[in-house]
């Protein structure tokens, strides 16, 4: 039906940068919105970034000035640039892409570790 790929996690040291990408394949249908959760040990998932089928992008606070969400719609990926990182990043980063016949679709996510 529809499969989300994520990559682009690993372990950085704090102040250093990381993309992560969310590739969509086996589904044309319409996007209402796209976005990247966050889910740090023993915490609930937190919306960290989301772009709307106009473009507007939206930031946790936390991440702002920091982190850009992005889309390249030819190659139906989505991406997190994120620099600066800090210890407190740390957590398995999900993308998620709202349908709207489908509804919200999940990639299985990609752990981002920030330590010296």
């Amino acid at each position: 039906q529809v499969q989300l790929v994520e990559s682009g996690g690993g372990l950085v040291q704090p102040g250093g940068s990381l993309r992560l990408s969310c590739a969509a394949s086996g589904s044309i249908f319409s996007i209402y919105a796209m976005g990247w959760y966050r889910q740090a040990p023993g915490k609930q998932r937190e919306l960290v970034a989301s772009i709307t089928s106009g473009g507007t992008t939206n930031y946790v606070d936390s991440a702002k000035g920091r982190f850009t969400i992005s889309r390249d719609n030819a190659k139906n990926t989505m991406y997190l640039q994120m620099n600066s990182l800090k210890p407190e990043d740390t957590a398995v980063y999900y993308c998620n892409v709202r349908y709207r016949v489908l509804g919200d679709q999940w990639g299985q996510g990609t752990q981002v570790t920030v330590s010296s």
